[in-house]
């Protein structure tokens, strides 16, 4: 039986409907246990903050850590600590208004580590874009059919491809008084690897 296989590529896009803030709570002191109680300080008040903005479920640590600190000649100058936590915005304007509240609460002690802004439910996204990439395999599999003098037959094996996301908006960052953030557009893709039987002598 004489086969063909081809790689079809599907997209779609669809915009952001939730962001994730990622920020430190940074203390320096000249022992370790200062500069722990100071990051320590700094980070509830972050989890206070996160919490007056969104559930608090969704405001939590990712990490803790001290290191030694040094000044502009490379001498020692006591510890630095930093407390690292993730708060997850069901909205992305909320998610502005949180930077701006952690600014004015939090103050020098923080340090805003990035925003990422996602989608919460990708499933049609995903949907869409496996459809256009089976109907791309198709395209081509004809096309080569007929190159080959032959007619496509029905597919024999299917293999799908893993997601790709390539966010194509921009997050801008005024001053931290008033943030804003611009979603944009999300590009999900698929690529799906189907076998046809070719007809004909």
């Amino acid at each position: 039986m004489r086969t063909v296989s081809v790689t079809g590529h599907g997209e779609s896009r669809v915009v952001p409907d939730s962001a994730v803030v990622r920020v430190s709570a940074v203390h320096r002191a000249a022992a370790v246990a200062d500069a722990l109680a100071g990051a320590d300080s700094a980070a509830r008040q972050v989890i206070a903050t996160g919490r007056e903005h969104t559930a608090p479920e969704l405001v939590g640590s990712t990490s803790v850590q001290v290191w030694p600190a040094h000044d502009q000649q490379g001498e020692p100058a006591g510890f630095e600590a930093r407390h690292s936590l993730a708060i997850r915005c069901p909205d992305i304007d909320v998610a502005g208004a949180l930077l701006s509240a952690l600014a004015e609460t939090v103050g020098d002690r923080l340090q805003i580590e990035g925003v990422s802004l996602e989608v919460t439910d990708r499933s049609a996204a995903e949907s869409a874009a496996r459809e256009a990439a089976y109907a791309d395999a198709v395209e081509r599999a004809r096309h080569l059919a007929a190159l080959a003098g032959a007619d496509l037959g029905d597919p024999q094996a299917v293999m799908e491809s893993a997601y790709a996301e390539a966010p194509t908006g921009r997050v801008r960052a005024a001053a931290l008084h008033s943030v804003a953030l611009e979603p944009g557009e999300m590009s999900v893709t698929a690529s799906v690897t189907v076998t046809f039987q070719l007809l004909g002598d």
